[in-house]
């Protein structure tokens, strides 16, 4: 029997060090009538991961996923340029799996949907 897994999940990667950014603070929101609720809140695994943010069911909407990576560099003796990543998205189709990775450095980030 598998264990069913969040409706949004998420990797982060620290390039500058070259691994996975353990214990990042993660936050899950919702927009609703033009303010953020929160969903849930999670920190990265040692493999940067984050596999229970949430619900295994999400209604469609707006959500936003918010990486607080000022205390991550500061754990890591990195500059701070980024303080937070805020990423926003549409979660459209209910059925789906929607994973945002999130690609880090002090000066940079980057991410996309993944799979």
């Amino acid at each position: 029997m598998t264990t069913p897994r969040s409706h949004v999940t998420s990797h982060v990667l620290d390039s500058t060090l070259g691994r996975p950014a353990r214990d990042v603070a993660v936050l899950l929101e919702k927009a609703e009538a033009g303010e953020w609720m929160i969903v849930a809140s999670a920190r990265t695994d040692a493999d940067g991961r984050v596999s229970s943010l949430g619900p295994v069911a999400l209604p469609a909407g707006s959500y936003r996923v918010t990486f607080d990576t000022g205390l991550y560099f500061t754990s890591t003796a990195q500059p701070v340029f980024y303080p937070s990543v805020a990423v926003a998205f549409v979660l459209a189709d209910e059925g789906e799996h929607y994973h945002i990775p999130l690609l880090l450095s002090p000066f940079a980030y980057s991410t996309y949907r993944g799979s």
